[in-house]
């Protein structure tokens, strides 16, 4: 629990320290977001704000996990895992693709940056990469990171996947999660809350998992997870960099994580749902996100074979925002369905082990 607290902790105050210093250096640089013409007027008073601060949450996570791990070996633990370092490689390799579309648009002064096959080309080999390691690096109990079998809260062991399908199955998992973070990051504050409230959540679910691993807990209920601890840290440093950086970006922001932040956070939230073997589970956890990448897809869906819109513009919070919702009023209310939906996956979690552990 120490090892929890520390990384959390760690993670915060590099993040809030860090992220100033972004600011003023991105400022003088003149490093400005661009504003898509559609998006809501009130919008283009943040034309000109630094962007990239994802950066700050990168290397806050980075900081963190290998601070945790060194203190963790000094105190006799085992240091990084295949899992921790998996989860943060595939991140870290998205928010690369995010830097480098976030800096075209800078370099450019536009609001498009790589086109779209370029940006998908890095996704698919980022997810190829991340789906191809993690059925290696077997441990003594013959444990790997990822899971051929499907898992809603544990495998599901009628649903078992050839490694081949497995990749591309990690593809869509990991596509998925990054663009529907993407997406989300439209308001100021947002993407940053609602992703420190489900990193928190995988911080309950894998130190559960971790108190009931079957390497040290065998029986009814235990969880055959490779290395649920790391992971435990992984998502702790994951929230504390979000709320540091929400300091920050909170509205009126003055900074935004741009794809640098928003597709190594979705990364985050793939890898850990694969490694803890919980990728139905991320669903209701990541809901806010969920609904946010739906939303476009019925828009473009209805547009193309109705000619009509479901909603005023996509993705929904600008929906909501051209009805009249106050920008902070919004980010509020969808916090707290995040917060709904964290709670629920965590109930969902517990009550699944009381019936596997038959208590």
């Amino acid at each position: 629990m120490r090892q929890i607290l520390l990384a959390a902790g760690l993670a915060l105050a590099v993040a809030l320290l860090l992220t100033p210093v972004l600011i003023r250096v991105f400022t003088r640089l003149g490093f400005g977001q661009e504003i898509r013409d559609d998006a809501p007027k009130s919008h283009q008073r943040k034309r000109g704000t630094p962007t990239m601060g994802g950066l700050a949450i990168l290397a806050a996570i980075w900081a963190s996990y290998l601070g945790t791990n060194v203190v963790g070996l000094a105190l006799g633990s085992e240091g990084p895992s295949a899992s921790g370092l998996l989860v943060l490689g595939l991140a870290t390799a998205l928010g690369a693709v995010g830097f480098t579309d976030d800096y075209i648009k800078l370099r450019r002064a536009r609001n498009l940056g790589l086109n779209k096959r370029a940006k998908s080309a890095g996704q698919l080999i980022a997810a190829v990469l991340f789906g191809t390691l993690a059925l290696q690096f077997r441990n003594a109990d013959g444990l790997t990171p990822g899971s051929a079998e499907l898992s809603y809260v544990r495998e599901i062991a009628t649903v078992t996947l050839p490694p081949g399908v497995f990749v591309l199955f990690c593809i869509v998992v990991v596509s998925a999660w990054s663009n529907a973070v993407n997406l989300t990051d439209g308001l100021d504050g947002l993407a940053a809350g609602a992703m420190a409230m489900v990193a928190a959540a995988y911080v309950l679910i894998t130190l559960w998992q971790f108190r009931n691993a079957c390497a040290l807990a065998p029986g009814p209920g235990c969880y055959p997870v490779r290395d649920p601890l790391d992971l435990a840290i992984v998502a702790a440093a994951t929230a504390g960099a979000c709320i540091g950086f929400l300091w920050w970006n909170a509205t009126p922001a003055k900074i935004i994580m741009g794809d640098t932040g928003s597709l190594a956070l979705g990364g985050i939230i793939a890898g850990l749902s694969v490694t803890s073997r919980t990728e139905v589970l991320a669903i209701i956890l990541g809901a806010l996100f969920v609904a946010e990448v739906t939303s476009v897809v019925i828009q473009v869906a209805a547009f193309r074979t109705t000619g009509r819109r479901v909603f005023r513009l996509t993705p929904i919070h600008h929906h909501f925002e051209l009805m009249g919702w106050p920008e902070t009023t919004l980010a509020i209310r969808f916090w707290l369905i995040t917060a709904i939906a964290c709670g629920l996956g965590i109930a969902l979690f517990y009550s699944e082990w009381l019936t596997a552990a038959g208590a």
